[in-house]
């Protein structure tokens, strides 16, 4: 009995919990929100102003001499990085609108604060498959496929490539962060229901 009149002591900001620890988690939710809403922009601009020009040798038959030809490599001819592109900007989108809202209800609205950990685990299934798509075509570029013969691509436009894969290792740090604030805020319910 003691002990959990103990436990409801008033915190900082006002709220009723574990002392201090509304506050805390709050402060966490909002530098999660705020980075993975940074690293995702990132990657969408990265990718967004990715493009190389070089000229490529092309030989059409083995005795003719070959053909010198301006190839352009940009994120628009793939669809598998248009839709790694748009994941990002939806999940940069959301943790933007999302802020005002989480801040706006630390303190109550516990149905908003499911939605938003709905839309958070929605966030983390959405860029995972958009990582998941640029890395398999990203790792097609690098490698090919001698199977149905598609050659590597990225000795030609290794700067490409490798922004690309900049690009990839930002949002998928985005991806985790957004993973960190599905998991805290499933911890924050679960312990607020426990007691």
């Amino acid at each position: 009995m003691e002990s959990q009149s103990y436990n409801k002591v008033s915190t900082v900001d006002g709220s009723k919990g574990a002392t201090g620890m509304s506050r805390t988690v709050s402060k966490c939710d909002l530098v999660l929100r705020v980075l993975a809403m940074l690293l995702t922009l990132a990657a969408a601009i990265v990718l967004g102003v990715n493009k190389q020009t070089k000229v490529v040798p092309i030989q059409i038959t083995p005795t003719l001499p070959s053909i010198n030809v301006a190839a352009q490599a940009k994120w628009q001819y793939l669809s598998a990085y248009v839709y790694f592109m748009v994941s990002n900007i939806i999940a940069c989108s959301y943790a933007a609108i999302s802020m005002p809202i989480v801040l706006g209800t630390r303190n109550g609205k516990m149905g908003l604060a499911q939605i938003i950990i709905v839309l958070d685990l929605v966030m983390v299934g959405l860029l995972f498959s958009g990582n998941g798509a640029a890395m398999a075509i990203g790792l097609m570029a690098y490698k090919g496929n001698s199977h149905v013969r598609w050659n590597e691509v990225c000795n030609v436009f290794d700067k490409f490539c490798d922004h690309a894969a900049v690009s990839l290792v930002l949002s998928l740090v985005g991806s985790l962060g957004f993973m960190a604030l599905a998991a805290i805020a499933a911890l924050t319910t679960h312990k607020r229901y426990a007691k």
